[in-house]
């Protein structure tokens, strides 16, 4: 257990854990900005290629060495998590880079904002810094990982950018996809047609070709280099206020729509006091189930779950596909299911649900986040608001086809089953489905 330190600007603490989770902190207020924290893994400075490069687009990095775990908020308080095994980062990285960005303001209206190091093995504090002087800044650095004779230390730095998220990014030699700036195709304007016999105009002939011919036995031409696709640095966070948005107006017409869902209970528990009884059992044995109900045009209905072993399928009816059945509760994979977008015509509405199986009688201290990312378009997120009821189900996204595109609405609804009533069958009444239930195993 190594002491806590609180650290200033430019000094330097050795890490000695071979594992830390990196959080980044502040305080919510009206007005306030949206943050997100990212990591940039550099040779002499640079990065290699955008794949070194995690935040909330590119959440994980090859290695596996750096993975963006995601947010989670409490009360007043707002938390962005990486976790960085230092073991097995690649030797030729020599450093991390620790930073967070600000979506629709400036630094200058974040409270309370920090970096804090953790020994991922025992959550032992290894090291703090917290920022105070920030104004402008749209982009902070505010620490970095770094190797030094073959041994790691945390460096606090407390650097911004006034250019953003999207600035900070080019200076480390990451290209960014930028549609907003990028200039019309050059029309070359129709050439003037010759004068024909009577006066009219005629077709020009072919023109002449502009490379000359091959000659036999000349070398192959060599094959253009790739095309190296930008890093996408856009998003679109869900709120009561902004519920809802349009799949195909971020580009997600076609491909695969991952829906996944990342958790972490706090390990000192309140429960529900005398009145209601102790709510949640000890974290490590909790198991939530990613389900969806579906309605397809044609006037199917079903649900995908673990529960009966109901996976579904991406190549036939019901077009969705519950990628597994997560019981670790580790924030790194949590629940994933897949929506076939090439088949969204086929769909009605999908509502996406979370239950729980095993392990809590309730999603109170459960914090969670709701990721859709889809495959051509801008990462829908949103957080599930404090449980303040004892709910086993919860309601986090409806689907709906509105004339062939299909909306994402927030629903972060908590549901409390009647007695003897199945979550399943609570949630099918609450949203209409009318399906008939019979209990289930997995």
């Amino acid at each position: 257990m190594g002491e806590s330190r609180t650290m200033l600007k430019g000094s330097n603490v050795p890490v000695t854990a071979h594992a830390v989770r990196v959080e980044l902190g502040w305080r919510t207020a009206p007005g306030m900005p949206d943050v997100d924290g990212s990591a940039l893994l550099l040779v002499s400075g640079k990065v290699r290629s955008d794949a070194d490069f995690v935040f909330y687009n590119q959440p994980s990095h090859a290695s596996g060495a750096v993975r963006h775990e995601g947010r989670r908020s409490v009360g007043g308080a707002v938390t962005d998590c990486l976790a960085v095994d230092l073991a097995r980062i690649e030797p030729v990285i020599d450093r991390v880079v620790l930073a967070a960005s600000a979506d629709g303001g400036t630094f200058g209206q974040v409270a309370g904002l920090y970096v804090r190091i953790t020994d991922a093995a025992n959550g032992a504090e290894i090291a703090r810094f917290d920022s105070s002087d920030a104004t402008v800044e749209s982009a902070f650095i505010l620490g970095e990982l770094y190797r030094r004779q073959g041994a790691w230390k945390f460096r606090a730095v407390g650097q911004g950018y006034s250019t953003g998220l999207e600035g900070l990014a080019k200076d480390f030699g990451i290209s960014v996809d930028e549609p907003q700036h990028r200039p019309q195709p050059y029309q070359q304007p129709p050439s003037p047609q010759p004068p024909q016999p009577g006066g009219g105009v005629g077709p020009l002939p072919p023109p002449p070709s502009v490379l000359p011919p091959v000659p036999a036995g000349a070398p192959p031409v060599p094959p253009a280099p790739p095309v190296v696709q930008p890093v996408r640095l856009s998003k679109v966070t869900l709120t009561k206020d902004a519920p809802s948005v349009s799949l195909a107006k971020q580009g997600g017409t076609s491909g695969a729509l991952r829906v996944n869902l990342n958790w972490e209970v706090r390990k000192q528990f309140k429960g529900w006091g005398s009145k209601l009884g102790r709510a949640v059992a000890h974290h490590a044995d909790l198991d939530l189930d990613l389900c969806a109900l579906y309605e397809l045009t044609d006037g199917r209905k079903g649900v995908v779950q673990a529960l009966g072993n109901a996976f579904g399928s991406l190549r036939q009816p019901p077009y969705i596909h519950l990628d597994g059945d997560d019981r670790t509760g580790a924030v790194a994979t949590g629940e994933n299911l897949t929506v076939n977008l090439d088949q969204k015509d086929m769909f009605r509405r999908v509502l996406i649900f979370v239950t729980i199986y095993e392990g809590a009688r309730s999603f109170a201290d459960l914090h969670a986040t709701v990721t859709l990312q889809p495959q051509n378009g801008a990462p829908i997120d949103f957080s599930l608001d404090e449980c303040t009821v004892p709910s086993t189900i919860c309601a986090l996204a409806l689907l709906t086809n509105n004339g062939g595109d299909l909306v994402v609405q927030r629903e972060a609804r908590y549901l409390v089953p009647a007695r003897g009533v199945s979550p399943q069958r609570t949630i099918d009444q609450a949203y209409g489905w009318g399906m008939n239930w019979t209990p289930g195993r997995k």
